[in-house]
């Protein structure tokens, strides 16, 4: 099942995605799409639904992130061993872990808009895990049925601020519109093998990121399974699971970085794309819902 949320009228509508692609309004069952919705059972009444006999909204309603509550937002860096190689970095023996605030969240098709004196901004397809049942040292072999679902996740990263800044990866991680989510949240049931999804990434018509989930280091429940003894992962939560080879900084032999006017297209086998337009800074765009 595919879950979106939409802005209609000022209004947070939740919705499904039917068999034919249009959405369809959840209004008269659920008043939202949060933690409530996102364990098995949850999934499952919603599954139950006939989606054909639900009123249909207009297709070109603002897509919000498709779930509204985000304790964690956890990402994963290096995770694809040719991503080390062209950012100069060795593949790492554990995966490491760093924390995006859960504010950088917006909808799939929100601006990003460039910090303040941002010289090296960059982009990142990356699929995102989010939780649906607590987890807690779980195995590997528990760690899936600990999955809502999956979406599309742009782990923009301003590269200065992440490398030349001191301290931790977060400073480049965390600015505001940092995080565009979507368009769907598609439960598990319809992602057999998230180590199997062909991923990609555009920068104003170019073709830049071209890779599959098959080339992680560490997979999906590896991941699960080892966050979960460092941190309970709770209903909602979400894992941005690293990106493949293709970034602005890797581009030889003068790295691109994003400018006021780009254009990204993003998107992930079967899970959707997005498309964001980049801005210098202006608070008014950052602020806006959609």
């Amino acid at each position: 099942m595919k879950l979106a949320r939409l802005l209609i009228d000022g209004n947070v509508v939740p919705a499904a995605v039917d068999a034919e692609g249009r959405l369809r309004d959840l209004r008269a069952h659920i008043t939202d799409i949060g933690c409530e919705q996102l364990h098995d059972g949850g999934i499952e009444q919603l599954q139950a639904l006939e989606l054909a006999q639900l009123p249909l909204l207009p297709a070109n309603s603002g897509l919000l992130p498709p779930w509204h509550t985000c304790g964690k937002f956890i990402g994963i860096g290096l995770n694809y061993a040719d991503h080390a190689a062209e950012a100069g970095m060795a593949v790492p023996t554990e995966p490491i872990v760093f924390h995006k605030p859960v504010q950088v969240r917006v909808g799939p098709n929100h601006d990003v808009v460039l910090p303040q004196g941002s010289s090296k901004t960059d982009w990142e397809v990356e699929l995102g895990v989010v939780i649906g049942q607590r987890a807690r040292y779980v195995s590997e072999t528990q760690a899936l049925g600990h999955v809502a679902g999956y979406c599309v996740v742009n782990d923009v990263s301003e590269r200065e601020y992440q490398m030349e800044r001191g301290g931790t990866w977060d400073k480049g991680k965390g600015c505001d519109t940092f995080g565009p989510v979507g368009p769907w949240l598609v439960t598990r049931d319809e992602v057999p093998d998230p180590q199997n999804l062909g991923m990609w990434l555009e920068v104003n018509g170019k073709r830049y990121q071209n890779g599959s989930t098959q080339t992680m280091v560490f997979g999906v429940a590896a991941l699960v399974a080892y966050l979960s003894r460092f941190m309970t992962l709770n209903p909602g939560d979400l894992i941005a699971t690293g990106t493949p080879p293709g970034v602005g900084m890797g581009v030889k032999p003068n790295p691109v970085f994003l400018r006021p006017g780009d254009v990204m297209r993003l998107g992930i086998e079967g899970l959707g794309d997005q498309t964001q337009q980049v801005h210098a800074y202006n608070q008014a765009r950052i602020d806006a819902p959609v």
